[in-house]
């Protein structure tokens, strides 16, 4: 991630109101954004806490290191003359955060260099960058613990900014350096920039803080940990007019230089050297933090080839992507039409299918011609990967009638049939279906176009939602109500900024993260759950985000496969 400090946003969901009734009317006070005062650190850091902490604030309150391009430049003519790697030498940035060292790698030359980092946001400013320069550059999102490269890949693989030493156990690590050496071609070379753990855990300051720029500055706690393994850090972001925006916790294993040397050996490296001692020269020269003082260490792996599998020829298979139109408006988009963010998941998808080469992948996004270009299809088309949440024409009523068409057509293709599409249509209906299921559903009220006055049976806050539309069409930031006015204005907006003019459903507002769950099979069959994949996301009260999961999770089983007949 290339950090100094391990520093993002970490803000803490509101909590709920624990098994106290719902109070008439009450007005929700407003959520504190710091926990005060902690005697024990270390109970408040998740063990994950690396997977969204690393955005816009990390960038500021380590900018005077990560966004410092003359320190960067130094270090890479540094980490070069180590490596001695060749422009056309294939290397790996591991958790590369923004890219700084992979885009200056790309800037001197270097046709074949890649990073690789968990962060979306930190990738996504990568790309931005490399796009803006007009550098060859990839990025990759994903957990350093499962590179997705074939074995003996790369010739140089780096771990740079202090960017290891994250994950919750030792055991962790270690898979981080096995997958480096996997991926590493034989004689490759590792080089890991590491803080210096045994001066840290002597010299950490406990308490500090400093300006990061005119309108924030950052307070920081540490701990070691209990067993004195990790340094537990506590970072408040504060705002001179708004004043705590995020308090955060995180940790950070402590590797001396005997401790880094056994566990590469341990991970198959050889040829370990520990080359000394490098410190930033930060133009704010105030909490360098664990990047105060870091070791480099380089190692080799040697091997032999990975022996290839031989694999019977398989057909390559024909697969059809339906997409929304983007040449449509589309009403449910911020400014109704496709944005930077539709462009670049889209882009990210045929970059990801471009990888298989056992299927042939072709695309249809010309809705004006849709049906045609489906019809010519059948028959010489596997399976249509249905990816048109935005319905046909870009019209969200009509996005049932794309399953419909394929079934007519008898082609297979993803995701829910029509008739699960109708229902996720009606809000209403899906809290009855959960309701029989014994799925829990906050409490709801209905507010009808004819409806003058109203009183809710249940307290505040509450979220405004039209009941019949799709996924989150007519929520926005002010659909969570604290007060009556509030709420009076919510319903006002969807009126008449999205001219809906059907019952408005008012629901009691569910704090905590969102959850997706991805599925394959089809009933009666034994379908498949993959990993449950928390969103995480800011204090939603606090800063008018909309957290509460629509009933719509029926609608995109997205592995979901239905077979003709």
């Amino acid at each position: 991630m290339n950090g100094k400090n391990g520093n993002g946003n970490g803000d803490k969901p509101p909590q709920g109101n624990g098994d106290k009734p719902p109070q008439r009317n009450r007005v929700l006070k407003p959520q504190r954004r710091s926990l005060g005062p902690v005697p024990n650190l270390e109970e408040h850091v998740r063990s994950d806490w690396w997977r969204c902490i690393f955005n816009s604030l990390y960038l500021k309150t380590d900018g005077d290191v990560v966004e410092d391009q003359k320190i960067t430049s130094k270090e890479i003519d540094y980490f070069l003359s180590l490596l001695k790697t060749k422009p056309d030498d294939r290397i790996l940035d591991l958790c590369c955060g923004q890219g700084r060292h992979t885009l200056e790698m790309a800037r001197r030359g270097y046709k074949n260099v890649e990073g690789f980092d968990r962060s979306h946001y930190l990738i996504q400013r990568g790309k931005g960058i490399a796009k803006k320069e007009g550098l060859s550059v990839r990025f990759k999102e994903g957990d350093a613990r499962k590179i997705p490269h074939s074995p003996d890949t790369f010739d140089a693989v780096v771990i740079l900014g202090n960017s290891f030493g994250y994950f919750e156990t030792v055991q962790d690590d270690l898979r981080v350096l096995k997958e480096v050496a996997r991926a590493l071609k034989p004689w490759g070379k590792l080089l890991i920039d590491v803080t210096d753990g045994e001066f840290t855990r002597e010299r950490f300051a406990p308490r500090s803080w400093e300006w990061i720029d005119k309108q924030h500055f950052v307070c920081r706690e540490r701990s070691l940990s209990a067993d004195g393994d990790r340094l537990i850090s506590r970072e408040i972001i504060n705002h001179v007019n708004k004043g705590a925006i995020a308090d955060q916790f995180y940790a950070e294993r402590l590797y001396t230089r005997d401790s880094i040397v056994k566990l590469l050996q341990t991970a198959g490296f050889s040829d370990i050297t520990i080359h000394g001692e490098i410190s930033p020269d930060s133009q704010r020269n105030m909490d360098l933090g664990m990047m105060e003082k870091r070791i480099v260490v380089t190692a080799v792996v040697r091997k032999e080839w990975s022996q290839q599998r031989s694999r019977a020829r398989r057909e390559v298979r024909n697969i059809t992507v339906v997409m929304g139109d983007p040449t449509k408006p589309d009403i449910l988009k911020p400014m109704c039409v496709f944005d930077d963010d539709d462009f670049y998941t889209i882009d990210q998808l045929k970059s990801a299918l471009k990888e298989l080469p056992q299927y042939s992948v072709n695309y249809v996004t010309n809705h004006d011609s849709l049906i045609q270009d489906l019809m010519r299809l059948k028959g010489k088309t596997d399976l249509i990967l249905n990816l048109c949440d935005e319905g046909f024409g870009n019209n969200p009523r009509k996005e049932l009638h794309l399953p419909a068409l394929f079934e007519m057509l008898e082609i297979p293709y993803t995701g829910a049939g029509p008739q699960c599409l109708a229902h996720c249509y009606d809000k209403s209906l899906v809290r009855g279906i959960a309701k029989e299921m014994g799925i829990p559903v906050p409490a709801a009220y209905f507010v009808n176009p004819e409806d003058s006055t109203f009183e809710l049976p249940f307290g505040f806050p509450v979220i405004t939602k039209p009941n019949f539309g799709d996924s989150s069409f007519g929520i926005t930031q002010r659909s969570v109500c604290s007060t009556h006015e509030e709420l009076l204005n919510s319903l006002s907006e969807i009126r008449s900024k999205f001219g809906y003019d059907k019952p408005i459903l008012v629901e009691e507002f569910l704090t905590g993260a969102d959850l997706t769950v991805g599925i394959i099979g089809n009933p009666p069959s034994n379908p498949k759950c993959r990993s449950v994949a928390p969103i995480c996301r800011k204090n939603s009260v606090a800063t008018g985000e909309v957290t509460q999961a629509e009933y719509t999770t029926a609608k995109h089983p997205a592995t979901m496969i239905r077979r003709k007949g």
